[in-house]
């Protein structure tokens, strides 16, 4: 078959792990497989229950690292726009067109916040999360070189034991400051609990978040008193989006897996005791790999191993199949129990990852197929962009 325009001179197997029109079946592994239709469904579902709960959803690049991914939520579901981690990832999307970015981390060395200072240029609001009355002043003389304005969120850490000021009176001390200083916007709170997102039980992820909403709605209120109302109280993740999005105080979330849904996330459970895969949302992100030995009795031998999926939240589940269970992984190989022998040489496995978001990264291109068939081949735009 000819290649695309966009895929002139590429090669399947050597640039490319397939082309737009190809069978599934021809598409060489491993790597990334997008099911479309199931990816379309998470974000529609996700856009509807945020309009219908009167919340803005910023999706969260780090996940997908894609501006094809985020221009789809954008326009399926409705995202406001994106969060990212790092500076040359919000560079990333600046330049792809993303036009309302929110670094939801803290940026403090000198180069990073020279190019942060810049990304409004581009045409996009641009937004940073603040914990340190010094990095004020730097953010401040960093725009006012480069005449622009960026937002701040004071960051409040409502138990993730991470970034973020512990007090309301700290966080209005903070929105003070970045009110007074040139060339800053004071645009409200980054209130996320992370480390509850992967509890497994309902209650658990409950009470955690209970304690971080009421420290949230503490701070609003200070702030409110303080004359210094927050437009925007931000968070909420795909393991706690329903109670940030019904607490009374959060106006947006910051979903990011639901999209994908890897193992980790889909096996904690919603509040009827479903798995997060096995209710409203659907695996629609897969490491494709392809069966290449059958030297041993009892198993067989993937090409799919730490290179191409991250293990820091569990292997990957072999999807569709309970006949088979993959084990391990060195750098090449993927080691797959099959005591009934029921694998061939080439048959192709799609493979969910334990956590999709460092598994992303270790890949170039998304392969999204429908019916069969390729669809779209989408770089993985901000692959590598940690800095």
């Amino acid at each position: 078959m000819n290649a695309p325009p966009d895929f002139a001179g590429y090669e399947v197997g050597y640039d490319i792990p397939a082309l737009p029109g190809m069978d599934e079946a021809d598409i060489q592994t491993p790597c990334l497989l997008l099911d479309l239709d199931a990816l379309e469904r998470n974000i529609r579902t996700m856009g509807d229950y945020a309009k219908a709960h009167g919340m803005r959803h910023r999706s969260h690049g780090k996940m997908h690292r894609s501006v094809d991914v985020q221009k789809l939520q954008e326009r399926l579901g409705g995202a406001v726009g994106v969060c990212c981690q790092k500076v040359s990832e919000a560079e990333v999307f600046a330049r792809g067109g993303i036009r309302d970015i929110l670094v939801s981390n803290q940026v403090r060395d000198p180069g990073k916040l020279d190019r942060l200072a810049r990304l409004p240029g581009y045409g996009a609001r641009v937004t940073v999360c603040v914990d340190d009355p010094a990095n004020v002043a730097e953010l401040s003389a960093a725009t006012q070189r480069h005449g622009n304005t960026l937002a701040c969120l004071v960051e409040v850490d409502c138990g993730a034991g991470r970034c973020g000021v512990a007090t309301p009176g700290e966080a209005v001390a903070l929105a003070r400051a970045i009110g007074a200083a040139p060339g800053l916007e004071f645009a409200g709170i980054q209130a996320y609990q992370g480390a509850m997102q992967h509890l497994e039980r309902y209650a658990d992820r409950k009470a955690r978040l209970d304690v971080a909403i009421a420290l949230a709605e503490a701070v609003v209120a200070d702030l409110r008193a303080a004359g210094l109302p927050p437009a925007l109280v931000s968070g909420g993740g795909t393991g706690s989006y329903r109670f940030e999005s019904n607490s009374g105080i959060y106006n947006e979330l910051q979903c990011g897996s639901y999209a994908f849904m890897d193992a980790d996330y889909g096996r904690i459970l919603d509040e009827d005791g479903w798995r997060l895969d096995q209710g409203e949302w659907e695996n629609a992100l897969f490491v494709l790999t392809s069966v290449m030995s059958r030297a041993k009795p009892g198993q067989a031998v993937c090409d799919a191993g730490l290179k191409v999926l991250s293990l820091d939240s569990g292997l990957p589940v072999v999807h569709g199949r309970d006949d088979v269970a993959y084990v391990n992984a060195s750098d090449e190989h993927g080691v797959i129990v099959d005591r009934r022998g029921v694998l061939r040489i080439n048959e192709k496995l799609r493979l969910v990852p334990g956590h999709c978001d460092p598994t992303c990264n270790l890949h170039d291109w998304y392969v999204g197929v429908r019916n069969g068939k390729v669809e779209v081949v989408w770089p993985v735009s901000a692959r590598g962009k940690s800095y």
